[in-house]
């Protein structure tokens, strides 16, 4: 994931500093020695570096914080308010045509994964703002490029605007906007030709497609990968084009998230989105201040919650509620709730949005097996339905019976037998708990 090597070294810096009762000059100094390191390590542009530490800098030696009855904690809220602003403050949302539709060209590089993005981008607006977008093919150039955005079109049952490779991009362009209107297509995604390299022909095209249609949106997708690279790019296409935002790709990679936390400072144009894995759900919207946190180890509860909301159905959980209550919960209710967390992302990744994640030792070397996840959901499948709802009356012939149909050693068969029976009671525990604490009017559970 990007961000780790950062967010290591800066989360360690920052614990130096964390409890101190006291924080002079030269403390200030050394942790932002560490602080320079660490950025330019990222791959940070160095003069972006360089303004951010002389912010942080005066800040930190400020009366505010020198002042403070906690020090250390008043410089690490210095740090994370300045990484904040660094990569832009506050999320930035699309920009909407106020007489639909609102019409966004895509433009970059090839190989960034524009076309993928706008079949990600058309997927967001649809399951998240109910919306109802257009795409367009307007790559004539690269081979397979039309049929790519149909396919990528098929898979989330949207239509594609097409007139093949023969048309020039322009009247694609304006005649997509026309069918738009005449089907009342609220947003229409132009998925534009990319190059190898910035070029006059490429920048020439794009113009002209922008003076036709004139877009309420440019968005420049690029590549997280590529580090400075990315940089560059997007400044070159933002001096020549004027994008109105960035959407970085592949930064669920090996990547060490200087691009971040460069273009924003760099080019004065907001980081609108970022993908985070190759599934056309994984497109996120791009939120400063919960990325700062996630950086400096304080969790991205929010982010959790959000999708928590969007994988969680709100009538099973409370049916769950229920039967925690009532003491009911059966192997079939842990299966439902296994495969509820599954689509909320890697597990290894939501555990990293907890609060104090950062301080947990290894938490980075953690890797959840997703095999081992599909063992339990084997054995559970394995069970007769009467197993399921009654796992003690699962005997030594049972158990062999549920290894064999599962393919997993009958000793998993017994230890998730034994761990779903120590979860039923800690559940009842809690019940308990909970009816004492409604008595003496203490103890209250949320989700009780």
């Amino acid at each position: 994931m990007a961000f780790e090597g950062l967010a290591d070294r800066l989360q360690s810096t920052m614990q130096k500093i964390r409890g101190k009762g006291k924080v002079t000059e030269a403390d200030v100094k050394a942790m932002m020695r560490e602080v320079r390191l660490a950025l330019l390590y990222a791959d940070v542009n160095l003069k972006v570096v360089k303004d951010f530490i002389k912010k942080v800098s005066e800040r930190a030696v400020g009366q505010e914080v020198m002042r403070s009855l906690t020090p250390g904690q008043q410089v690490i809220k210095v740090v994370k308010e300045e990484l904040t602003a660094l990569m832009g403050g506050e999320q930035s949302k699309i920009a909407v045509s106020p007489k639909p539709p609102t019409v966004i060209m895509m433009v970059g590089l090839q190989g960034a994964g524009k076309t993928t993005t706008t079949g990600k981008l058309a997927n967001h607006l649809r399951k998240k703002h109910n919306r109802n977008p257009l795409l367009v093919a307007a790559d004539i150039y690269r081979p397979a490029a039309i049929k790519q955005l149909q396919t990528l079109g098929k898979q989330i049952n949207m239509p594609v605007f097409t007139l093949g490779d023969k048309v020039n991009p322009v009247d694609i362009a304006k005649k997509a906007v026309e069918q738009a209107r005449t089907d009342h297509h609220d947003y229409v995604l132009i998925d534009t030709a990319g190059r190898l390299h910035i070029d006059g022909e490429l920048m020439d095209e794009l113009k002209n497609i922008k003076d036709a249609v004139k877009p309420d949106e440019i968005f420049l997708v690029v590549d997280a990968m590529t580090g400075q690279d990315a940089v560059n790019v997007a400044k070159s296409f933002n001096e020549q084009l004027g994008i109105t935002g960035v959407i970085l790709t592949k930064l669920d990679g090996d990547t060490r998230g200087g691009a971040a936390l460069s273009i924003r400072a760099v080019t004065e144009k907001p980081i609108k989105f970022v993908g985070l894995g190759e599934k056309l759900d994984q497109l996120e919207p791009f939120h400063p201040e919960r990325m700062a946190s996630r950086i400096l180890g304080m969790g991205d509860v929010l982010t959790l919650i959000e999708k928590a909301q969007a994988s969680v159905d709100e009538e099973k959980a409370k049916e769950l509620e229920k039967k925690m209550r009532t003491m009911s919960f059966t192997l079939d209710d842990f299966l439902e709730q296994l495969s509820q967390v599954r689509n909320m992302g890697p597990l290894d990744e939501l555990l990293k949005m907890l609060p104090g994640a950062g301080k947990m030792k290894g938490l980075n070397n953690i890797h959840i097996d997703e095999k081992q996840i599909r063992h339990v959901e084997a054995i559970i499948q394995s069970m007769t339905t009467e197993e399921k709802q009654k796992p003690e009356i699962i005997n030594a012939s049972r158990k062999r019976r549920i290894a064999k149909g599962s393919g997993r050693p009958i000793q998993e068969v017994n230890r998730l037998l034994k761990q779903f029976e120590e979860m039923k009671k800690m559940m009842k525990q809690m019940t308990n708990m909970q009816k004492k604490g409604k008595k003496r009017g203490a103890l209250k559970f949320p989700f009780m």
